[in-house]
This record gives structure tokens, sequence and C-alpha cells, in this order.
């Protein structure tokens, strides 16, 4: 079973890419979704961020925005919150792999946001990036609620430049140009893994 990472800037439309390749009929992990079920009430990371950061939780679920604000532009605290989920969404990903093994799927998507910045790249069989041109992309995030240019610039500086990101990728889906261009570049790469003589090696994209 080949395993695809799908990861891109944020803004940049990975959440529409990543249902491209539902509609396609190909299994596809969300991680930012898995991590939203272990901060609701009664979920796995609810307890020891609590534990953690005291003040994060309400009503038995985790406030994401207390959260942030503990988090953010604090190294030592970003990675301790790393050091909770992370193990948390590992356990979790791996019953999504049982169960697409048992539907027999030749091939899974990863739709992970920092693939590059936490070494996940490295366990791929291919890395899709999916971009868009910057004045979209802020266009796009500052029109969501509650959304700054100074946030986005804090999200921004934690995530690897677009550029770097594509440059490292095996595919890129140029989201700017609309949706079906999009489905189209989705429908190449799922025909270019499934042949053996067209698919990219792993170690295309070093680093």
């Amino acid at each position: 079973m080949l395993i695809i990472g799908l990861t891109g800037s944020i803004g940049m439309g990975k959440s529409t890419t990543a249902q491209m390749f539902r509609e396609a009929g190909i299994p596809v992990y969300d991680a930012d979704a898995a991590v939203a079920d272990l901060y609701e009430k009664g979920g796995a990371a609810v307890a020891p961020l609590e534990a953690a950061f005291p003040g994060v939780t309400k009503d038995g679920a985790v406030d994401r925005e207390a959260l942030r604000q503990r988090v953010l532009g604090d190294d030592e605290a970003m990675a301790k919150l790393n050091s909770i989920v992370h193990p948390l969404v590992g356990a979790d990903r791996v019953h999504f792999f049982k169960a697409a093994e048992a539907a027999e799927a030749d091939m899974v998507v990863l739709d992970i946001p920092l693939l590059y910045e936490t070494g996940g790249h490295a366990n791929m069989d291919a890395v899709v990036v999916v971009s868009a041109p910057e004045a979209q992309q802020r266009e796009r995030v500052l029109a969501r609620p509650g959304m700054t240019a100074e946030r986005l610039d804090a999200i921004l500086s934690r995530q690897l430049h677009d550029a770097e990101k594509r440059a490292r990728a095996h595919f890129v889906v140029d989201t700017g140009r609309g949706l079906e261009p999009a489905r189209k570049q989705v429908s190449e790469i799922i025909a270019t893994m499934r042949d053996p003589q067209r698919r990219p090696a792993r170690d295309k994209a070093p680093g």
C-alpha cells in the first residue's frame, strides 16, 4: 500500500484537495480532524493538556484559543504540546492504516499540515504539496473569522516557506487556477502513482 503525504501552507487549499482524493476513492487521514477529536470532551488529550497547561480546558474539552495563546511564540511550550499530541495522533493513524488495509486500498493519503516541519515526509512514498499564489493565500486566510495579518504572519513563521515545499515535492497541486484544473492534477497524480514505470523515486525530494 502506497503512502502519499499531502501538505501545504495555511490557505493553500489543502482541505479541498484532500476531498478530491476522497472523491476519487482514496482513503484520506486528516491529522487536523484527529487532533480535533482528541481535544473534544472525553478526548485522550484533554487530561494531559490540562495537567501541562492548567486552565486550557473548559467544560471537559480543550479550549483551542486558550491553548493557542499559551503556546504561540513559546518554543518550549510548543515542544511540550507536540510531545503530548503527536503520540496520540500516531496511535489513531495506526487504526486508519489497519482499516485501509482491510479495505484492500492500494494507496492512502495522509493530510498533514506540518509534514516537512516534523520530518514526516521521510516515511512517505511521495509527497503532494498544495500551492497557490501568495496574494490568493493571504486573501483566503484573512477572510476567516478572527484572523488578523499578525496572526497569519505568526502561523507562517512556523511553516516552511511555500517555495521550499514545492521544491521538495514529488507533485504540486496548484489551486490558484480553479477547482477543475486542480481536480485534473489530482487524477493525474493517482494515475502516476499506480503506474510503476511513472511513479517517482522516494528520494526525489531529499531533506
